[in-house]
């Protein structure tokens, strides 16, 4: 007898019932969903692996489980959907929980679907112990994911359909497949596979449209701005996807404001003139010199933290604080706040356009004409001394020539570590074509989290900026690329170290030996996997490899770049004495 009792059907005279094993019945539902599924195929996920792909449902495979959670992960940011990864139980799951909590903490709407050991009653024929024990609930849940079980066959639909609905709320769900479930048959009804699809995307409760903020909230906003002669607007990615950027500048003219942004943000007002650049250690001295000058800070769906504000040293002495969210948690919360607004950013920064009157531009200080040739004129060159080697390259130097070189309307993800001082120095259109898979602070990462953005969007260039160290972790999904034909362009930024390591033990007066390594060339590798490849060590040999990044659909390329490994990220040397505080 079965260990699972069914629900009695009731259905009319003479109607057949159709019955399927539970993983077939899932697929029917996930197929609904019209979405490509990333994953790496185990032994208590293969039957629905399969049969997804039967189905004609794009299963792409990674070589890693972290890697293909985060293809799923670039995919969804890349598309604003539901992204939907597929793994394995015990080590599978062991293996993935790098990636479930990194991703977890994106935002973005992720389904992350397991095997489970079976809940049923082991069988007197079992060979032995379980090897693949786990309990992945447990696990799961203390990471902070939300955890959905299927615990029998009749109810395994309708978890697919709660764990969605959590999903689509840009929070992270798992939802546990114990493999006896699976394989058990129910009465499925052919319709409900769509239904069941178009229910939970209905019920998923987005978070709460705060809309307009209290009209008492902006009148104090407002007469902090009308006193403010130099005000700075800070805008986070809360502010680029409240679609708030157009509202913004309009009050941002209104009020004689500059524009800046966090670094996640990077890019939000592209081609604006008084646009200041990114606040904080990526900031230009252009954007800095103004920045300094301000009065009055307007914060916009930023969460405004110690790494925004340089641990506070970029914030222009005694200047109030205004700050803007959806949701009220976050204001205040890791840095200043002297007025909270809660509220959509658009809608928020409309009432304030409609509270403060204009001012004539003889009041607004900050426009210049002076200030408005000196941000035009700027260029990152004219911050540093480039420093070369007889076999290195200055990584600043070079992502200045590589953003010349590559397609304007690239996408750009990058992964950690010292080089991501060079990220200033890439332009993108804004920040929707920008990716940094940071939220847990871990290396490695962005690969994956690439190839699921290319896969997203394979009419344009996707390009990793990815370290030695992190291109190491992850080096097997060289082959995925080229498998799944997706269009990437890796720069490795290849200082045979682990750079940010190196550089905190210098600042500590520490040996460096464990973080150093040999030189590497990692482009006969790539290309043995079938990338086409090119060792950059000055930067005529940048220059001679540029057609490779003008043929994208000739195969994904890997430019092998040794760089320069003495120079220090600025904001290196912040973190390093924010912790000897």
């Amino acid at each position: 007898m079965s260990a699972f009792e069914p629900l009695a059907v009731i259905r009319p005279a003479g109607v057949a019932p159709t019955r399927l094993p539970v993983y077939e019945a899932l697929a029917h539902d996930l197929r609904s969903l019209d979405a490509p599924v990333f994953g790496l195929m185990s032994d208590d996920t293969m039957l629905l692996a399969s049969r997804l792909d039967a189905m004609g449902v794009p299963f792409h495979a990674a070589r890693h489980e972290n890697s293909a959670i985060a293809m799923a992960d670039g995919w969804a940011s890349a598309t604003g959907e539901l992204g939907l990864a597929l793994i394995g139980r015990g080590p599978a799951t062991a293996n993935g929980l790098h990636g479930a909590v990194s991703t977890s903490r994106t935002g973005s709407k992720l389904l992350l679907i397991y095997g489970d050991a079976p809940i049923g009653e082991p069988s007197l024929n079992e060979p032995g112990p379980d090897g693949k024990a786990l309990n992945a609930e447990a696990v799961l849940g203390a990471a902070g994911i939300r955890t959905f079980v299927a615990r029998s066959p009749d109810s395994a639909r309708e978890t697919l359909k709660l764990a969605i609905a959590h999903a689509q709320r840009g929070q992270a769900a798992a939802l546990l497949l114990p493999v006896d479930v699976q394989t058990a048959e129910i009465e499925f009804e052919p319709e409900l596979g769509h239904e069941a699809a178009a229910a939970a995307l209905a019920a998923a409760r987005r978070p709460r449209d705060a809309g307009r903020t209290s009209p008492a909230s902006i009148a104090t906003a407002a007469a902090v701005l009308q006193r403010s002669r130099k005000p700075l607007f800070v805008c986070g990615v809360g502010a680029q996807r409240a679609g708030a950027r157009e509202a913004i500048e309009r009050l941002a003219d209104h009020v004689g404001a500059v524009l800046a942004t966090s670094l996640k943000a990077k890019d939000l007002f592209r081609g604006h003139p008084f646009h200041v650049g990114v606040i904080g250690s990526f900031s230009h001295s252009a954007g800095r010199r103004l920045m300094d000058e301000a009065d009055c800070i307007v914060v916009f769906g930023a969460s405004f933290n110690q790494r925004t504000t340089s641990a506070g040293a970029a914030l222009a002495a005694g200047a109030p604080i205004v700050h803007v969210d959806r949701d009220r948690g976050h204001i205040g919360r890791w840095g200043p706040a002297d007025v909270a607004l809660v509220g959509d950013a658009e809608a928020v920064a409309m009432q304030l356009l409609e509270a403060v009157p204009a001012r004539p531009d003889a009041e607004k200080p900050l426009r210049s004409d002076d200030n408005r040739l000196r941000l035009a004129r700027f260029d990152w060159a004219q911050e540093f001394r480039a420093e070369h080697t007889a076999r290195t390259v200055d990584p600043r130097a070079l992502a200045i020539e590589l953003d010349r070189l590559l397609p304007a309307d690239r996408n750009l993800v990058f992964d950690s570590g010292n080089f991501v001082q060079t990220l200033p120095y890439f332009s993108t259109l804004g920040p929707q074509h920008l990716k940094l898979p940071w939220d847990f602070f871990s290396v490695g990462m962005a690969f994956g989290t690439a190839l699921g953005f290319a896969k997203a969007r394979p009419d344009a260039t996707t390009v990793l900026v990815i370290g030695d160290g992190g291109l190491l972790m992850t080096l097997g999904e060289l082959e995925t690329a080229v498998r799944e034909d997706i269009p990437l362009v890796v720069v490795v930024m290849n200082d045979c170290a682990y750079g940010a390591e190196m550089h905190y033990l210098r600042l500590a007066n520490m040996p460096v030996a464990q973080a150093m390594f040999p030189d590497v060339d990692y482009a006969p590798v790539a290309e043995a996997f079938g990338f086409r490849t090119a060792t950059i060590r000055t930067i005529g040999q940048l220059h001679e490899a540029a057609p490779l990044l003008r043929s994208r659909d000739e195969g994904p390329v890997l430019l092998d770049c040794k760089i320069n490994a003495a120079i220090c990220g600025p904001y290196i040397a912040e973190a390093a004495g924010h912790l000897k505080k």
